[in-house]
């Protein structure tokens, strides 16, 4: 065998197509005498669409509708067909561009009557009924920590000193389940939905804004049922108690994460001392779970700033700090804890929803290493204490070095996929052998199901239908990979159309992928990501299986991974998400 077949990598072909992730589409309807037509407001994206005159509602000849594809055509019957599943009035392109992305991924912005009206005859008040079912917490130091602009917070911290040097500390959780109730059209479309997505201008939510703004949300200064997780700490802050159960708390405040941040930094403030008591133990946890197996993977994530009309006026890359880190150290714990808890109730196993992390992938992880190598990162793998090792190094590394910086999402592509399933194999990435969401009922279906779980396992032992909480778990990972999909294409929208008015302008960026068509360049600012082509050089380049660098085969110019570049926009679409960019030869 030659060395190049002996390099090439399996090959397959698609023999049937089981689900398609693009299910509906937005477009104008256009009605002719025996069917009607629906072109794509950006048919450079998606398909047209056929439709039976009755299957379009009460549509006129251009319309702006949304279409529900029914079927994709077999054999010699090419054309896809859909139905009508409403229509919508004129609106912006931003507008436009942010429903199709929800509706193309399957989310729909608006909730039925029916899901509204349950909603809206529901009621938040505190009886003494309930009381008496609950640990009272409104008189014990509490407060949230989210970001600026959340309305619906989901979870708070409190802080009560005991004897002897001890701490009880408090992860309280809305009590979504206390209003969700099973098989309520209300919780039929929560699990429909699974997740709340988080769009650059917008959130798509799980729940309606009854419940995850008003109900369930842990506002301040009012009375909120809670299930909560609480420890207690020895002196030397180790963990010598537990318990979980249903509460009700009274949050004394909401801080923002920058207000937060200040009281850690200058000592001062109201509950400055809480928080900083707070942080040195979030600091000790961290600190355990690294060297116990936890991998540091801080990916970047972008924050737009927006005008009064929608329109991006600027960018920046959000940075963690350590009141951001804070919040995940307690909520890891309590996500750890309650998964613990159930997998140690009882044998055998109680069915319980797990959030599952499988090891890397050995061929990509490989491939990734020669990468590493080029770019002067010896990552070593023979053993695996070696690759959480290693990956940790890369973090570090890659803050002072900005080539290093391009490995951290290639690194984060050799992982596998978390995902849930009542099928626990532990999580590589965080180093626990039992995990779970519990922290976020408002935003995720998945802790809806892990509070049930955990509540009716309290005080005995139940145990549901195993192969049916796995179809739920599976739904929930499909929704939750669709949102993320949503989230991208939205952020990929404001960038490119925040980069359009910038025609013409020069931006310094780093080499950030290579094909055989050119390279991509992404801007230190602002994170755009564009294609300059090696059409646009006016040269011939060869790249290798690796696309590790390309080399001119006139000049012997050489382009790598990770290099230095200045670059002229030229074009940017955002309807099609593509900046294009020229080399700046100095």
């Amino acid at each position: 065998m030659t060395d190049s077949k002996a390099r090439r990598r399996p090959e397959g072909k698609i023999v049937s197509i089981e689900k398609r992730a693009l299910t509906r589409v937005i477009g104008h309807i256009r009605i002719f005498n025996n069917y009607a037509i629906m072109t794509p407001d950006n048919s450079r994206i998606y398909p047209e669409v056929l439709l039976h005159h009755n299957d379009i509602m009460d549509c006129k000849d251009g319309d702006r509708v949304v279409i529900e594809i029914i079927s994709w055509g077999k054999g010699q019957n090419k054309g896809i067909w859909g139905k009508v599943i409403k229509i919508l009035e004129d609106i912006s392109d931003i507008e436009m561009n942010m429903q199709a992305i929800l509706f193309s991924n399957g989310f729909d912005p608006e909730f039925s009557e029916e899901v509204l009206a349950e909603a809206e005859a529901m009621k938040g008040e505190v009886t003494a009924e309930e009381l008496q079912l609950r640990r009272d917490f409104r008189d014990v130091t509490t407060f949230t920590i989210d970001p600026l602009t959340a309305k619906d917070f989901d979870d708070a911290i409190s802080l009560k000193n005991l004897p002897d040097g001890q701490i009880e500390i408090g992860v309280h959780i809305a009590d979504v389940t206390h209003y969700l109730k099973e098989g309520t059209a209300l919780d039929k479309e929560a699990l429909k939905r699974s997740t709340s997505v988080y769009l650059v201008d917008r959130v798509c939510p799980m729940l309606p804004e009854k419940l995850s703004n008003d109900l369930c949300s842990l506002n301040p200064n009012e009375d909120k049922f809670t299930f909560s997780a609480v420890f207690v700490f020895d002196a030397d802050r180790k963990i010598t108690q537990e318990w979980f159960g249903k509460t009700i708390i009274h949050s004394d405040r909401r801080f923002t994460y920058e207000e937060a941040q200040e009281r850690l930094e200058t000592g001062t403030g109201d509950f400055a001392k809480e928080l900083l008591i707070l942080n040195s133990v979030a600091l000790k946890l961290r600190s355990e779970r690294y060297a116990e197996g936890s991998i540091s993977f801080d990916s970047e994530e972008v924050q737009f700033i927006l005008d009064e009309t929608g329109m991006p006026q600027g960018m920046y890359v959000r940075e963690r700090k350590d009141a951001h880190m804070l919040v995940e150290d307690f909520m890891l714990l309590a996500n750890k804890m309650v998964a613990t808890y159930i997998a140690k109730k009882s044998k055998p196993e109680i069915p319980f929803i797990y959030r599952i992390h499988d090891l890397p992938n050995p061929d990509k992880l490989a491939d990734f290493a020669l990468f590493a190598r080029e770019l002067g990162f010896n990552f070593r793998m023979d053993k695996p204490e070696q690759i959480t090792e290693s990956f940790n190094q890369l973090a570090i590394a890659a803050k002072e070095n900005v080539a290093l910086k391009l490995l951290e999402p290639l690194a984060i592509r050799t992982m596998a996929k978390a995902v849930y399933s009542t099928n626990n194999i532990g999580h590589y990435g965080l180093g626990f052998e039992y995990y779970t969401h519990f922290t976020s009922p408002i935003r995720r279906y998945s802790d809806v199901l892990v509070h049930r779980g955990l509540f009716k396992n309290l005080t005995e032992i139940t145990r549901e239908d195993k192969e049916l909480l796995e179809q739920k778990a599976k739904h929930i990972s499909d929704q939750e990979k669709k949102a993320s999909e949503a989230e991208r294409e939205s952020t990929k929208y404001f960038q490119t159309l925040y980069i359009s008015s910038f025609i013409g302008q020069e931006f310094d960026g780093v080499i950030s992928g290579i094909i055989e068509k050119g390279i991509f360049v992404e801007l230190l600012e602002s994170k755009v990501e564009g294609l300059v082509t090696f059409d646009s050089m006016g040269e011939l380049f060869y790249v290798p299986t690796s696309r590790l660098k390309a080399t001119s085969r006139i000049s012997g110019q050489e382009f790598f991974m990770g290099q230095s570049i200045r670059v002229k926009i030229t074009a940017a679409d955002p309807d099609t998400r593509r900046t294009d960019m020229e080399l700046v030869v100095e």
